[in-house]
């Protein structure tokens, strides 16, 4: 009891103002995207609020925008005139009530199509934004990893030592793959524990093929989840960049997370992935806290991740979701008139159910994983 007790206020004092920085950042981008693009479309908002609950700072602007903060931290919302919540369902009492153009010119539900649409759209688009921010101001700061990947350095003892990989070694292909960047070397070796491959590389302008075996290594994600990949044993080099190799290379990265993640949600719908990958608040908390124990470039790092995660995710067609809004959108354009308010009121109730029990499984997975259920 002593040991966990000491681990938990240890992370009260490290892994809770990690975890709060990095929610904070990604959804007040993420609201601050709806914001603008619905103040653009002349929308009227109402409140624009980081966290849900109870008020416990705020101020009034000058259009009568209440900003504030809540005392649960857990993401945010912005409420424009005409909804009926934070989700952003039509109040049908209110646009009832507002029977001249007047009286419905700020409220979004009765802005263009185009228009709310793009305010829907916003937030995601913020997010990715972001994070290509995030990352480019890492790659300018540090550098960008070579393109092919170059060894900078081999581990004693490891997979590349016993190869006879050495530093400056430029990795053109394993397995007969060809290696364009170092999360390519990555996804090849880390699948392949302990089967030997063949890897070309270029040294001092001369191409060799050595056998490598990737050493296989059981590994511990920040939510405690363990698993075996395979190793090698390099530091891969980093380049310097300029401006704009630094933002390609941050879109890139971006693409990439969202390919990847894509991929995950795409298998798990169709059987060809575990759902128990899942993260919720609790494993992003331990991730937060192991980030910020490295150092603020990796929990900046984090912060990029989480926000393109947020940004896809917000765009899945589920109601109350982004992409939910999207969707009745996009029927919308088909049917040339809304949904009924009916059809609309049961696909809310739905999607919030699919949300809350995606939240119970990755709360489940994450209880699991820290060892705690």
């Amino acid at each position: 009891m002593p040991a966990v007790a000491a681990d938990f206020f240890s992370w009260m004092g490290v892994g809770l103002p990690a975890f709060l920085f990095v929610i904070t950042l990604v959804v007040f981008v993420h609201e601050l995207g709806h914001f603008l693009v619905a103040r653009w479309c002349g929308v009227a908002v109402e409140t624009f609020s980081i966290g849900f609950g109870r008020e416990v700072v705020g101020f009034t602007d000058r259009r009568g925008t209440r900003w504030k903060l809540s005392w649960i931290p857990l993401g945010g919302y912005v409420k424009f005139l005409g909804d009926a919540d934070a989700s952003s369902r039509p109040d049908r009492q209110t646009m009832a009530d507002a029977g001249s153009d007047a009286a419905r010119k700020g409220m979004l539900h009765f802005k263009p199509l185009y228009q709310r649409a793009a305010v829907a759209a916003a937030g995601p688009v913020a997010n990715f934004i972001l994070a290509i921010v995030i990352f480019a101001g890492v790659n300018l700061t540090v550098g960008k990893p070579a393109e092919p990947p170059i060894v900078e350095a081999v581990t004693m003892g490891s997979a590349a030592e016993a190869a006879g990989l050495t530093a400056g070694d430029k990795i053109k292909s394993v397995g007969g793959e060809t290696i364009h960047v170092f999360a390519d070397l990555q996804r090849i070796v880390g699948g392949n524990a302990g089967k030997p491959l063949s890897i070309v590389i270029n040294r001092g302008g001369r191409d060799m093929t050595l056998s490598i075996v990737p050493m296989a290594t059981e590994v511990t994600d920040g939510s405690g989840a363990k698993r075996i990949i395979g190793r090698l044993g390099i530091r891969d080099a980093t380049v310097p960049v300029g401006f704009a190799e630094a933002v390609k290379g941050g879109a890139e990265q971006t693409w990439f997370i969202v390919a990847q993640t894509g991929s995950y949600f795409g298998g798990m719908l169709t059987g060809r992935e575990s759902p128990d990958q899942l993260h919720g608040i609790l494993g992003i908390g331990a991730v937060s806290d192991q980030a910020a124990r490295i150092g603020f470039g990796a929990l900046i790092g984090l912060a990029g991740l989480m926000s393109v995660s947020i940004g896809l995710v917000n765009l899945l067609p589920i109601p109350v979701l982004d992409g939910g809004h999207l969707l009745y959108y996009a029927c919308e354009a088909v049917l040339g008139r809304p949904l009924g308010e009916r059809a609309q009121e049961v696909g809310f109730r739905l999607g919030l159910a699919f949300v809350l029990c995606l939240m119970l499984l990755a709360t489940f997975n994450d209880l699991v994983r820290l060892n705690l259920f």
